[in-house]
């Protein structure tokens, strides 16, 4: 599925391609090659992720790059960017049936109307939904002229132009830039393909700072929603009920240890019920339950928070492998690691992926 992308590159057939998912505490960066009709992850990388305030600089930017290149031992020139949950929109809306360099221009000078916020500055990429039979006109009657449901994706022109400059520092080619909340959608269409065709699910990615939640409709993304509860917020809760150091706690966090159950408990709740807040918006807006809860991120991997999360959302939530349907052409501790790693590269393997179409 092609999702839009935001200052996109040319549209060649890509054989390779370097995805960097800009995390707050941790860039996950993976490579990917095509082969023929098959994907193959050929190297990963987590990275601490440059201390900055509010903006980050192109400096920075590329030194980091640099960074992320030399740890892969890679040897592309291509990239692809995602914009992090704080830093990007994504909403799907309705337009009138008119090109898409003119949906941008309407976007740019109303975006206030059609996403109820101003967002001066910033720059839009739409991707349009093909028409479900749906929605076609019942036999007999006139056609309208519908509507068009478009997912929109925007981010600030200042943040774009400075990584597009990041990036040529960098001695890379910038090829898209894409929202982040995309990631996830995209790796779960590719490694759960039926269930994204015919299943109504949630997906949640519980980052460091911002938790997102994206639900699905039979293969279409109807809702996004950027909560601000991540794993810092649970690790440091639990450093300080404990009285235990942060690099404890993150160690215990996905452990299964009865003791920590209690604290892990008051401190998820609050992220369980935002996330149901979004399914109950959307079952009443649709009419139709969520039937499973796919959860990735690195707070995927324990077994506890997917627990305290079912309790809260009365959904199944499980983690998900963004990777299954790549063949692994990883070096010998990489590939020890994939299994443990996996839900933690999400949003770059659907950024990756966005490169692909």
């Amino acid at each position: 599925m092609a999702w839009p992308i935001l200052n996109g590159g040319s549209k060649k057939r890509r054989n390779q391609m370097l995805a960097v998912d800009l995390g707050t505490r941790t860039t996950k960066a993976v490579l990917i090659e095509r082969r023929g009709e098959i994907f193959a992850l050929t190297r990963y990388a987590l990275v601490d992720a440059p201390i900055f305030d509010k903006k980050i600089s192109s400096e920075l930017l590329a030194g980091h790059l640099r960074d992320v290149v030399q740890k892969m031992d890679a040897q592309a020139k291509l990239v692809t960017l995602a914009i992090g949950l704080e830093d990007a929109v994504l909403k799907q809306i309705e337009l009138p049936q008119i090109p898409v360099d003119d949906m941008r221009m309407v976007l740019k000078n109303n975006s206030k109307a059609y996403l109820q916020q101003d967002l001066p500055g910033y720059a839009f990429d739409c991707h349009i939904f093909p028409p479900k039979l749906s929605d076609k006109p019942e036999s007999g009657k006139a056609p309208a002229m519908p509507k068009l449901k478009v997912l929109v994706g925007g981010a600030k022109q200042e943040l774009l132009n400075t990584y597009q400059t990041g990036v040529l520092e960098a001695n890379l080619i910038a090829d898209i830039i894409i929202p982040g909340l995309i990631g996830p959608p995209n790796a779960f269409e590719a490694s759960l393909p039926e269930a994204f065709e015919k299943d109504t699910v949630a997906l949640v990615d519980i980052g460091f700072k911002h938790s997102s939640i994206s639900i699905l409709d039979r293969g279409e993304l109807v809702l996004t929603r950027v909560v601000n509860i991540g794993g810092d917020r649970i690790t440091a809760g639990l450093a300080e009920s404990m009285n235990i150091s942060y690099a404890e706690a993150e160690g215990i966090k996905v452990g299964m240890a009865p003791e920590v159950q209690a604290a892990l408990e008051s401190l998820v709740q609050p992220l369980g019920r935002e996330l149901r807040a979004s399914l109950d918006f959307f079952e009443h807006q649709h009419d139709r339950p969520v039937s499973q809860v796919y959860v990735s991120g690195g707070s995927a991997r324990s077994e506890l928070i997917l627990q305290i999360l079912h309790s809260e959302m009365m959904v199944e939530c499980k983690t998900w492998n963004p990777i299954q349907f790549m063949q692994l052409a990883l070096p010998g501790q990489q590939a020890v690691e994939m299994e443990h790693v996996g839900p933690q590269l999400t949003v770059a393997v659907g950024a990756a992926l966005a490169a692909f179409e």
